[in-house]
């Protein structure tokens, strides 16, 4: 702990400046500043020592060099606990600083205005980080203090403290400064590359049993500066690194659905999903899409679970997990009783603004979520045939499924359910016969999404001979024309959507 009797204080950001000044007067705390900062603090009866009469040495340079002075830093970083350091700054004339207020030049965003690089590079802070990362250096004996965001913090410690500061709290101002200075760097550094540079800012939340697999290590961590991770364990064992991957699947599927919705997800793969008016009809018929695979699945829902639901989901036999925003006292109970259960809350309305990355032996693949959404306004009918308004219903429903499943992916629907599901083929014919065996019989008067153009026709004859009216896929191929005419051929109506939903 540390008692604070001289800060200094250097900012651009003058939000609440002059109010934190009031509070630090009053508590009897000696207060030096620079130029402009003095000037708004004296405005506001704030009594201030300017730091060109500490260091008797002039602001110079067009006010490049404010406070790159030994009288500064020497006071900075002295340590109070050393007898040498005391005697020697005590000799120089030098006076300990035991705060430091400041926050740095505005140059991220500055970047965005296409200033000329003689404008850019004036606010490019040089006194600023250089004292955040002296006091950091010493948060035993200085608060660093970065943000307005802490002022309201500061005051209350050192009302508390009588004066002082703790040194957790030290060690925690002393930590924002160092990240700060980090990012600042790194915009700095970027906008001289000319390019983007990742910054693997995250930090480890847990560690796993294990990877994919008993041999690899894993571990789940989250950006520093991001609130806690979105998501409430009720019961059940701890998650796997497995259970992430699918339980992201499931909640990302369900989210494309704005009434009551289910999906249940297997490695990462969708066996079922459904929509209806009540949450439980939702759940049953995804599960009835594909009851073998579901065993040991995940369970995605868009509503708050309910008694019905959750009876439903027990009756289904053994599943990991289940997510959804929240749970009824009753359906928390139905769950206790499989203790091994994962129930898990998450809330669906934030959004994920995490981009996807991936390891390969080349190097990291850095790519944007699949967040595009289809405007029904923007469908093209290419072929004779119209769907109707029922069909027109579900072709949308499984367009919003196919985009979850692994290309080459094709979904089979009927009264916004999925019948059957066919993915990660190297043959997209396979994955359309893939998918009407899993309908089995079930696949008559209904519709058919692919998550990218079909390279031949031959695609269409297996639809055709399933049963299906109506198709749904991005068009694009050479081969569209003979795709088209293959559906007039056999009158099944189809749209384009000119998106395509690759998901390797």
């Amino acid at each position: 702990m540390i008692k604070v009797r001289k800060v200094l204080i250097s900012v651009w950001e003058k939000r609440g400046i002059a109010d934190f000044a009031k509070e630090l007067q009053k508590l009897n705390i000696k207060i030096i500043s620079t130029g402009k900062t003095a000037l708004l603090l004296r405005r506001h009866k704030i009594k201030v020592k300017e730091v060109s009469s500490v260091t008797a040495f002039p602001e110079i340079l067009s006010g490049r060099v404010k406070t790159l002075h030994p009288k500064v830093f020497g006071g900075i970083l002295a340590n109070k606990k050393h007898p040498l350091h005391l005697e020697e700054i005590s000799t120089l004339g030098i006076q300990p600083i035991d705060m430091v207020v400041v926050n740095l030049y505005p140059f991220t965003k500055k970047m965005k205005e296409n200033l000329a690089w003689t404008q850019i590079l004036e606010y490019i802070d040089i006194g600023g980080p250089s004292m955040l990362r002296a006091a950091a250096k010493n948060f035993r004996n200085v608060a660093s203090v970065s943000s307005p965001s802490q002022y309201k913090l500061i005051i209350s410690e050192l009302k508390k403290n009588r004066g002082a500061i703790s040194e957790d709290v030290l060690r925690k101002l002393a930590e924002d400064s160092f990240y700060l200075t980090k990012e600042y760097d790194n915009a700095i550094y970027n906008y001289f590359k000319g390019r983007d540079t990742i910054s693997w800012n995250m930090t480890e939340k847990s560690s796993l049993r294990y990877g994919e697999n008993p041999h690899q290590k894993a571990s789940l961590y989250k950006k520093i500066r991001s609130k806690d991770l979105r998501i409430k364990q009720y019961q059940g064992k701890e998650l796997s690194y497995n259970n992430f991957l699918d339980i992201d699947t499931a909640v990302a599927q369900v989210k494309e659905f704005r009434q009551p919705a289910a999906t249940v997800i297997k490695h990462v793969s969708i066996c079922g999903t459904a929509t209806d008016k009540k949450l439980a009809s939702a759940y049953k018929k995804a599960y009835k899409a594909d009851s073998l695979s579901s065993f040991g699945g995940i369970v995605g829902l868009n509503r708050k679970v309910d008694k019905d639901t959750a009876s439903q989901i027990i009756k289904s036999g053994f599943k990991e997990c289940i997510i959804a925003p929240s749970y009824s006292k009753e359906s928390l109970k139905i769950f206790s009783a499989k203790k091994n259960m994962r129930v898990l809350e998450t809330n669906l309305s934030q959004d994920s603004d995490y981009r996807e990355i991936k390891g390969t032996y080349f190097g990291y693949l850095v790519q944007k979520r699949d967040k595009l959404t289809l405007d029904k306004n923007e469908f093209k009918v290419v072929t004779k045939k119209k769907p109707t308004k029922r069909q027109l219903e579900d072709l949308i429903f499984a367009w919003k499924v196919v985009k979850y499943v692994k290309s080459n992916a094709i979904v089979i629907a009927k009264n916004n359910a999925v019948l059957g599901i066919g993915g990660g083929q190297p043959s997209r014919v396979d994955s359309v016969k893939i998918a009407l065996n899993k309908a089995k019989k079930s696949t008559k008067l209904s519709v058919l999404a692919s998550d990218a153009f079909f390279p031949k026709p031959d695609s269409i004859k297996e639809a055709y001979r399933g049963g299906i009216k109506a198709i749904i896929q991005p068009g694009g191929s050479i081969k569209d024309k003979d795709v088209i005419e293959a559906c007039d051929r056999f009158k099944i109506a189809m749209v384009f959507t000119g998106i395509r939903h690759f998901r390797h």
